[in-house]
């Protein structure tokens, strides 16, 4: 039997996104709404459509019939409004985007404080489908669904917007974001995920850190082993450092394959690898090191471990030494700086809950809801930036819509000169800076110069 090495924290905090209803009258208003655990949420953006509840299969538990919430041209997009209840949350998504709903909402079913939706690992049937649902979802609560369904059953249209422009803050012009990530490989479809989005997004995160538009920190989880079971096969096979940082067995079987303690030796190489890089001005080079290393010494090949590592770690020229330094002894019976740092981090605080699901992302300190996907993290990420401060790969043709090249985005514009400055999250009108001449005003009907070098302008 596995023993559980233990966590020392519990506060989980949710996610939200306003929903506001514009019609019918009686229920107009901004309601919250608990982003769900997968798919893609429009961060930075809003998405409007009306509600649909079905008449059968309420709970989403069996497939509807083909396009059952199929938008039809010049309509609205439509949402599905399901109930919660015997099955899992990503199931009812599934079957509600196969038949067509652009985003479900999902009706609490007992008065309770909004909680995250989630799959769970144990759950064979979701791993199947999951990395495939790409519609946003959410849980609200059961007096609001109630409201909901009584508004639809009275024949009224009920239309819905929801709003995530301000689901992750964007105070500044630098996006500060951490990765909570594993280099197990052999952990099933999570892991699977994982790898593929750290192959797809590195070449975006290396550009982004580089310019100095993100500051960027890998984290990895560990716990501790309760102090009577120290000496047990089980806390030798899973911990370091005497007990203090453990991970789980990668196969759960302590007779084959790797143990948890290589796995944690393996999280502080990578950490160690940061370190060293950062401390030479590089720190973009982890995500060389660890999408390397992924390629180089899976598991699956039994490469896995300290002698692949180094190999890696020598190819990119990232100095060897210093990392065995970093790393120190895994026997010595004494805290490790790096390790004792990543538990204290894993605890929340303020904004932002407790790191207990791998992988997680937090954005300016708000966990990311999501499907772990390039463009939807890129999305995420673009919407932490303070207006107008975009960097340009948020402002690509993949995504985002430049809404000044069309009549100057409604704002003012003298000849060349426009006060149109095109965001992720959409066209701002801020009178321009121009050849060290600051032009005030509206932004919308004029700009005027003004300064010391008014008189300098043509």
């Amino acid at each position: 039997m596995l023993l559980l090495v233990v966590p020392v924290w519990s506060v989980f905090l949710v996610e939200e996104s306003a929903l506001t209803v514009t019609s019918p009258e009686s229920l107009q208003g901004t309601h919250q709404s608990a982003i769900g655990n997968f798919g893609i949420p429009q961060y930075g953006g809003t998405l409007s459509g009306t509600v649909m509840y079905p008449s059968v299969n309420a709970k989403a538990c069996e497939k509807f019939s083909i396009d059952q919430f199929k938008t039809l041209a010049g309509q609205r997009p439509i949402f599905a409004l399901v109930d919660r209840g015997d099955c899992y949350f990503a199931t009812k998504v599934w079957f509600a985007q196969q038949a067509g709903a652009a985003a479900v909402l999902v009706a609490d079913n007992k008065q309770e404080m909004l909680v995250t939706m989630d799959s769970p690992e144990e759950d064979p049937v979701a791993s199947q489908f999951i990395q495939n649902i790409t519609i946003p979802s959410a849980l609200i609560t059961k007096d609001f669904g109630d409201s909901l369904k009584k508004a639809l059953s009275n024949k009224e249209m009920v239309s819905i917007k929801i709003d995530w422009r301000e689901s992750l803050p964007h105070p500044d012009k630098r996006v500060e974001y951490e990765f909570w990530t594993n280099s197990n490989d052999e952990c099933g479809p999570k892991c699977e995920a994982q790898v593929e989005f750290v192959r797809n997004y590195k070449g975006v995160a290396q550009i982004l850190e580089q310019g100095g538009y993100t500051q960027f920190t890998p984290h990895y989880i560990t716990w501790y082993c309760p102090q009577a079971f120290i000496e047990s096969k089980q806390c030798k096979s899973q911990c370091i450092n005497n007990g203090r940082y453990c991970a789980p067995d990668p196969e759960q079987d302590f007779s084959v394959g790797y143990d948890g303690k290589e796995v944690v030796i393996e999280n502080l190489r990578q950490l160690c690898v940061f370190k060293v890089t950062s401390d030479s001005g590089k720190p973009w080079k982890w995500w060389d090191f660890v999408t390397d290393f992924q390629i180089r010494c899976p598991m699956k090949e039994k490469k896995y471990g300290p002698e692949c590592a180094e190999e890696v770690i020598k190819s990119l020229s990232i100095d060897v030494g210093a990392v065995q330094k970093c790393m120190g002894d895994p026997n010595a019976d004494e805290d490790h700086p790096i390790l004792k740092h990543e538990q204290d981090a894993q605890v929340g605080e303020g904004d932002r809950g407790d790191v207990t699901i791998l992988p997680t992302l937090i954005i300016n300190n708000r966990q990311y809801r999501g499907k772990l996907d390039k463009s939807a993290v890129m999305k995420a990420i673009c919407s932490g930036f303070e207006e107008t401060s975009d960097p340009p790969v948020c402002l690509s043709d993949t995504l985002q819509t430049n809404e000044c090249l069309q009549n100057n985005g409604g704002c003012w514009s003298s000849g060349e000169l426009t006060a149109c400055q095109d965001t992720f999250r959409g066209r701002v009108c801020q009178c321009p800076l121009v050849k060290g001449v600051q032009f005030d005003g509206d932004g919308y009907t004029h700009c005027e110069a003004k300064g010391p070098f008014i008189d300098a302008w043509p």
